[in-house]
């Protein structure tokens, strides 16, 4: 039998599981569960208007990912708190190693949309590379409520039920104090780092390096400093290159030179970023959930920038001592 790798087969399996299948499934598996179907929700308080007053724990479900491309789905009951960085901690991640996971992962890893994370999701073999972590709260209760990959349906279930369904995709279930705070530290090691999982996922068009030309030739400053050729006529389009680029990375470093401005400008820059999404139709579309959808949106535009400004930093830094050592000394910001 061949092993399943999360790179190769994500792109391979493009259908995933609907609500109807998966209802069929646990049927085969002869559960225990009721079904309750009702409008559409994208909230916990929005789906609580329907099902709250059924004796059982309403679940809110996390999709995370860290800097590595390794996804997590967190699920947990509606009051539980769940502290990522605490968290993060726990997994050997460092304070800020998890976040949460961009839209575009909903659809081609766990082939969802919005409103609708769930363990369930798990059933399907794009999401198997997924690693799930259970609120430890979910046993003490009669039932618990999921989407069964709908949110128009909510699905009443206990933790035994739900770890034979677990079981049955090959996944062992996995419970969790996700409120507890254990000391991490050189002799007390992360007690959730086994639950990271082995693999990455890799998603289309999705990549967090730099493109090659948000790299400035400044780089290479020093090597254009030297001449090729033995005539003057070779040599002075190499220095006229070489003070062009010098120029340009004073005018980079006075840019930066008042970081009051520097971060002004830039806050306003989001600011008119954040104003632009929030439209009537937005609101519309997302409702409660608008915030977070904002945040993503922003991330992602903002990531590009920050990355290029990051490098004009680095090699504007690099091309002042170079001048400074080829030139006079200039004054120092």
């Amino acid at each position: 039998m061949r092993e399943w790798t999360c790179r190769e087969d994500l792109h391979k399996d493009k259908m995933g599981y609907t609500k109807e299948q998966l209802l069929a499934r646990l049927q085969e598996l002869q559960l225990d569960f009721t079904k309750h179907e009702h409008p559409v929700v994208l909230t916990v308080e929005a789906q609580a208007k329907h099902v709250g007053h059924l004796n059982g724990a309403l679940s809110k479900n996390l999709f995370l990912k860290d800097k590595k491309h390794r996804f997590y789905v967190v699920s947990a009951m509606a009051k539980t708190n769940v502290d990522l960085k605490v968290l993060s901690q726990r997994l050997g991640l460092g304070k800020g190693g998890l976040r949460m996971a961009p839209e575009e992962a909903l659809g081609e890893v766990l082939q969802v949309p919005l409103g609708c994370v769930t363990p369930f999701a798990l059933v399907n073999e794009s999401a198997r590379c997924v690693s799930l972590l259970l609120d430890q709260g979910f046993k003490t209760q009669e039932c618990c409520f999921f989407h069964p990959l709908s949110n128009d349906t909510t699905i009443a279930l206990n933790a035994r039920g739900l770890d034979k369904f677990l079981s049955s995709i090959g996944k062992q279930p996995v419970y969790v104090d996700l409120e507890a705070n254990p000391p991490v530290g050189k002799d007390q090691p992360p007690d959730l780092a086994s639950l990271v999982p082995s693999d990455a996922i890799a998603i289309p068009g999705q990549s967090d390096k730099a493109a090659p030309s948000q790299v400035s030739d400044m780089n290479h400053a020093p090597v254009n400093n030297k001449s090729t050729g033995g005539t003057a006529k070779a040599v002075k389009p190499s220095t006229d290159v070489r003070k062009e680029k010098l120029s340009n990375a004073v005018s980079l470093s006075n840019s930066f030179a008042d970081p009051e401005k520097y971060v002004e400008d830039f806050l306003e820059r989001t600011s008119s970023l954040v104003l632009s999404e929030i439209t009537e139709e937005n609101v519309k579309q997302y409702g409660e959930i608008l915030g977070e959808v904002i945040s993503n949106t922003i991330r992602k535009k903002l990531a590009t920038e920050l990355k290029s400004t990051a490098t004009m930093f680095k090699n504007t830094a690099y091309s002042e001592g170079f001048s400074a050592g080829t030139h006079q000394q200039a004054k120092r910001l």
